[in-house]
């Protein structure tokens, strides 16, 4: 798409909204239908809110069929059953058994029992049955993301027959959108992959045996967690990948626009619980649909756990008031090293937690990552331990003072960085996610235990606290 084209639609985009309105109150209904007509779904169900309940009717109804229902699944799960309460049986049929199979299974697992049971005797005999199928697979795991609509063929056919066979399996107006063809035996066992650009560019004779390819590499068990289907996806450079069951029987694909929602909903998780928010299985906060009480229960607990946990700062100085009262020049220092040790600790977890994310490292190499980190700990100590000193000479012109600050930031930024890498390998070992040790955690352990450091380091250097 052109850059003159993208500004054009970006322009229909944020102006259709008023534009729709006038039109409704004018009962220009045809133009409306035009309108909607030619604007991307995404952008339909994005200000779908903007409209009020009963021109949100008005609007689905003027939808064409195939339109209609990419709407509604790039709708969130209020606004769906909003729809489907308010809309005929005719048409609530129309919606449901023209769905995709993993999205129309992924709205039933929300829906009460007495409403499914409602809405199974409006839909097609095969769809009632793929969607129960669907919904027996707990959600994180491959078979709960996958689709049923793929092509199967076998490999004794040739290029020609093949085509024919797609021409004939897939109408016109049908919204999938297929690059890959799998290859089964009569027992639907998989034995192949054939990506359609090959086999547009194959001779029309040659078998489809002579061009499928292993998918050895790319198949996925039915029960794979979410997360390692998305690694797999990554590493591949897949766009689609096909499931199978124990018995190596194709039973479902998965798509790559699967894949970028569940690698967005692990980086909210991540990116949440790294700033100590409940990751709310990796549900964005949205500024546009959040309640301050949704607000706070993701970020009250954590936020009331590491108060309680910093009690034990105030008990230090408490412990030690006597060494400050003694010296009142070291209480200058304080911010200086406390947020030196929290910067360097959440840089180093955050580093590694990344790196157990994405399978860079695990605890075959753990001691490779200690190594590297324990070198840069050192070299990192000792520059931020020089530049204290120099600063502390500054401010107070005693190098016994200024050593005691250079000594101990150089010992905070080294247990700070050993910490922050260590939590999240302790964590992973534990079962636990690693992010959740992360962070403020981090920087709570290194508070507490960098305040122990620096009285000690000052009662052992400084003559008056001996």
């Amino acid at each position: 798409m052109s850059k003159k084209n993208k500004k054009k639609l970006m322009s229909v985009t944020a102006l259709f909204v008023p534009e729709i309105r006038d039109l409704i109150n004018l009962k220009n209904f045809s133009e409306v239908k035009e309108i909607i007509s030619k604007i991307p779904p995404i952008d339909i169900a994005e200000r779908w809110n903007d409209f009020s309940s009963k021109e949100k009717m008005l609007l689905f109804k003027l939808l064409k069929t195939r339109l209609a229902v990419d709407v509604f699944e790039s709708l969130p799960f209020e606004e769906q059953s909003f729809l489907l309460d308010n809309l005929g049986n005719t048409e609530v049929s129309q919606v449901l058994n023209e769905m995709s199979p993993d999205d129309r299974a992924n709205l039933f697992r929300d829906l009460p029992p007495k409403v499914i049971k409602k809405f199974f005797k409006l839909m097609k005999k095969e769809e009632v049955e793929d969607v129960r199928e669907l919904m027996t697979y707990e959600e994180g795991i491959a078979g709960a993301i996958m689709t049923t609509d793929y092509v199967e063929l076998r490999k004794e056919i040739t290029a020609r027959a093949a085509i024919l066979k797609l021409q004939d399996t897939l109408s016109f107006d049908d919204d999938s959108d297929i690059s890959s063809i799998y290859i089964t035996d009569v027992e639907h066992k998989l034995l192949g992959v054939v990506e359609l650009q090959d086999l547009i560019k194959a001779p029309p004779d040659m078998l489809i045996k002579d061009i499928m390819e292993s998918t050895d590499f790319i198949k996925i068990n039915e029960y794979s967690p979410d997360d390692e289907v998305a690694q797999l996806f990554k590493r591949y450079d897949l766009i689609d990948a096909p499931v199978v069951d124990e018995n190596e029987e194709l039973i479902g694909v998965i798509t790559i626009d699967d894949i970028v929602d569940i690698m967005e909903k692990v980086a909210t998780k991540e990116i949440y619980e790294v700033g100590k928010m409940t990751p709310g299985e990796g549900k964005m906060i949205s500024y546009a649909t959040s309640t301050v009480r949704e607000i706070i229960g993701r970020r009250a607990g954590w936020l009331v756990f590491l108060v309680v946990f910093d009690f034990l700062t105030g008990t230090v100085l408490k412990t030690f008031q006597d060494t400050l009262s003694s010296v009142v020049a070291l209480v200058f220092f304080i911010p200086m090293l406390l947020g030196a040790g929290g910067n360097a600790g959440t840089q180093s977890s955050i580093t590694v937690i990344r790196a157990l994310a994405t399978g860079d490292v695990g605890f075959d190499n753990i001691k490779t990552v200690l190594r590297l980190e324990l070198m840069a700990a050192l070299l990192m100590g000792l520059i931020v331990g020089l530049l204290a000193f120099g600063r502390a000479m500054l401010l107070e012109s005693d190098p016994i003072i200024a050593l005691v600050v250079g000594a101990t930031m150089f010992l905070i930024v080294l247990l700070a960085i050993c910490t922050g890498v260590s939590l999240p390998f302790i964590s992973k070992k534990m079962g636990l996610d690693p992010a959740v040790l992360a962070g403020p955690i981090t920087t709570s352990v290194v508070d507490i235990i960098g305040l122990i450091i620096y009285f000690k380091v000052a009662q052992t250097l400084l003559p008056i606290l001996r």
